[in-house]
């Protein structure tokens, strides 16, 4: 009921809703690796003294106008063939994360054992694990409320030579095509899709040549699981054998059904200077050499992100016999309200704010109007104001 210009909403005068917006991200290579070089050194990327991870931003970093865009490292199993008894370089360390990342992310088993990462998703511990990877941790300035489902591509350049003229002249494009509607809920991160490789150049236009072992150019079907995708997280899980093939002798998790990569040719150099061993570099180089490596055969990164607006709609219904006085002393002069020139006209008031209060009377929103609009005893309104958040 109307209580001087107030007036309470019933539960039937309140609608909520949800509305998805999504942003385009793309990000090449070059702002990747190689935008801002100087002295040999990626102004952009941010190395630790505790060596563990990389940060990339999309200006030189001390700059007060850097955005920070993703996090990048590498880790392995203990399960890897990595695990030697002779531990390598930063062993520790590369355990550390991926036991870290897999906590999180894959979660645990009902032994209480950490699950490790499955090239198809799976939490039973059987079958293709992911034992040397790498991980894309996306800021939440891109990713805002989840990366949108079936929209991610990764694009690498696979050539075997470590060249910064020819290292993209073959390439391979991660996708979570089948992310709409065949994602996984099982993880303590929310919701997952497995990433499947693709050739997407073969070095001439006519995309004739299968990059990858029992591809065929154009068949979905033959695209092989080359990682996952964290939607809500923001993390990307990279098999290290993407850059590996069938000479890497790699433990459980190469997904290249024992075909080599690259056509069939050596295994790509991630590093000037050292052979090319793909993955394999993984026991000799530190984990800021292995995140270079990848960082230098980005391509391309490109997803959609997503932020949920939740709404509250309230439809402020003004009778006929509401609001037709204002308490504003500039409604009255002399005795006379203002808006009337002759004693017989009706009254009117002009509604220019809807204000939301709580039931302690305070107020939670202001709503402007467009425009006054007018009303008067013969008139009766629907005000519909929306509360966004």
């Amino acid at each position: 009921m109307a209580t001087g210009d107030s007036k309470e909403i019933t539960p039937k005068d309140k609608k909520t809703g949800k509305t998805l917006i999504h942003e385009h991200i793309p990000l090449t290579g070059s702002l990747i690796s190689g935008t801002y070089v100087v002295s040999d050194a990626d102004e952009n990327v941010k190395n630790y003294s505790h060596g563990m991870f990389q940060s990339v931003y999309d200006y030189p970093y001390l700059s007060s106008s850097a955005n920070h865009i993703f996090d990048v490292t590498c880790g392995f199993s203990a399960h890897s063939s990595f695990s030697a008894s002779t531990p390598g370089t930063q062993q520790e360390k590369k355990i550390n994360i991926y036991n870290q990342m897999a906590q999180v992310l894959a979660g645990y088993d009902h032994t209480g054992s950490i699950l490790r990462f499955d090239v198809g998703g799976s939490t039973i511990d059987s079958g293709d694990k992911m034992d040397e990877v790498y991980f894309l941790n996306f800021s939440r300035l891109l990713v805002k409320d989840e990366i949108k489902k079936g929209t991610f591509q990764l694009e690498l350049g696979i050539s075997g030579g470590f060249d910064f003229g020819a290292v993209h002249s073959r390439r391979i494009k991660l996708t979570d095509r089948s992310g709409s509607d065949g994602y996984k809920v099982n993880s303590p991160a929310g919701e997952y899709g497995v990433l499947f490789a693709q050739t997407s150049y073969d070095g001439d236009s006519t995309l004739s040549t299968a990059l990858l072992g029992n591809e065929t150019i154009g068949e979905v079907q033959s695209y092989l699981p080359a990682g996952l995708i964290y939607y809500q997280a923001g993390v990307a899980v990279i098999s290290g054998s993407v850059f590996g093939g069938a000479s890497s002798s790699l433990g459980a998790g190469a997904f290249f059904n024992g075909a080599a990569n690259d056509g069939g040719q050596a295994i790509c150099e991630l590093g000037s200077g050292l052979s090319a061993s793909g993955v394999q570099m993984f026991t000799g180089s530190t984990i800021q050499a292995a995140c270079d490596g990848l960082r230098n055969r980005i391509y391309n990164i490109q997803f959609n992100n997503t932020t949920e607006l939740n709404s509250a709609i309230y439809f402020c219904r003004v009778n006929h016999n509401e609001f037709n006085y204002s308490s504003n002393p500039t409604y009255v002069s002399g005795g006379q309200i203002n808006v009337k020139n002759n004693s017989d006209d009706i009254s009117t008031t002009y509604i220019t704010t809807v204000g939301l209060f709580n039931a302690q009377n305070e107020m939670l929103a202001v709503a402007k109007l467009s425009e006054p609009l007018k009303k008067t005893p013969e008139d009766e309104l629907t005000i519909r104001v929306r509360l966004d958040y």
